[in-house]
């Protein structure tokens, strides 16, 4: 079974329903934990974040009435999304995930070398995404309350996430909008947050060439999908008993997930940086070692055969190379 190739089907599915889906007249809605930006005109489904931080920027008193259970509605929807779908919302449906994925492509056929990360660099940065969370949740909080002894803060900083993220810019780009690509001066909040913008949908395409998947190494939407990791229904699982730590997982994992090959002992692979894309399972050699599972229920194994029917009729060295460049 090729998974990737199955994989990229609903990728481009995913990526086609929700950037075009309106014109169709498809509405999934605007509750989704992915990137599907809800600034892209006819989209049939959007990202929750935007909806999320105007709700948050209302004075506390509020949340005890009708704004309090909307919030608390919006919240269960993307939270039995998450549970259900776990990081596959990252690895299978993120529109804005596929176009990285695109890109890496576009750099393998044009035979670009792929950077990696030292191991330490990696350790330090990747609280970043955690701290982009908690500021999209502090500062609406701080536009409708004063915190901290500090005054109430602009209603420039409306949704400052969306504000800066580079899916703003970009995603409407691929509907022929182009009305996203400005810095806004009527305000300070506003120039710094559009300026982000830009500069991050510069990031986007020069390190697209450099690393695969870099920016989802800082996205906050995976951080919030962490936080279901562990009770998620689905779930990559490790018998470190069957694993010879050849390498073949964390140099295949387009996020540069050591503990995947490393780990000996926690079954429940599901790490921070995962976007449960199952490359891993694909290039495991070993019977059983790795398993993809939903509701603890066998979906995908590694197995020594479907290994080396994958890899036959390769070369040695394009089954090296295609380990390396995740294609």
């Amino acid at each position: 079974m090729n998974v990737q190739r199955i994989r990229l089907i609903v990728q481009f599915i995913s990526f086609v329903v929700l950037t075009y889906g309106g014109l169709f007249y498809i509405d999934m809605g605007n509750r989704m934990p992915t990137f599907s930006c809800a600034f892209v005109d006819d989209n049939g489904g959007s990202c929750f974040l935007v909806g999320f931080q105007h709700m948050l920027a209302r004075p506390f008193s509020e949340f005890w009435g009708d704004a309090g259970i909307r919030l608390l509605k919006v919240l269960g929807v993307v939270s039995l999304w998450a549970i259900v779908l776990n990081k596959a919302w990252c690895g299978w449906i993120c529109p804005f995930g596929f176009v990285q994925d695109l890109l890496t492509k576009l750099r393998n056929l044009i035979s670009i070398d792929m950077s990696r990360f030292a191991w330490m660099t990696r350790t330090r940065y990747k609280s970043v995404k955690y701290i982009l969370l908690a500021l999209l949740i502090l500062i609406p909080l701080g536009i409708g309350n004063a915190m901290l002894g500090m005054p109430k803060l602009s209603r420039d900083w409306s949704a400052p996430f969306c504000q800066m993220c580079p899916a703003r810019v970009l995603m409407p780009i691929l509907n022929g909008d182009f009305s996203e690509i400005y810095i806004d001066f009527s305000s300070g909040p506003g120039m710094f947050l559009t300026t982000a913008a830009i500069v991050l949908s510069g990031l986007f395409f020069t390190t697209a060439f450099v690393k695969r998947r870099f920016l989802c190494s800082y996205c906050p939407m995976l951080a919030l999908l962490s936080l279901f990791d562990k009770i998620g229904f689905t779930t990559l699982r490790k018998d470190g008993q069957r694993c010879t730590r050849c390498g073949n997982c964390s140099r295949a994992c387009p996020m540069e997930i050591r503990e995947i090959e490393e780990e000996k002992t926690m079954s429940n692979l599901v790490t921070q940086d995962c976007i449960l894309c199952m490359r891993c399972v694909d290039v495991c050699p070993e019977d059983e070692a790795l398993q993809i599972r939903f509701l603890n229920m066998p979906v995908y194994t590694a197995t020594e055969k479907g290994f080396l029917q994958r890899q036959s009729g390769s070369s040695k060295e394009q089954v090296e190379s295609e380990i390396t460049k995740h294609d």
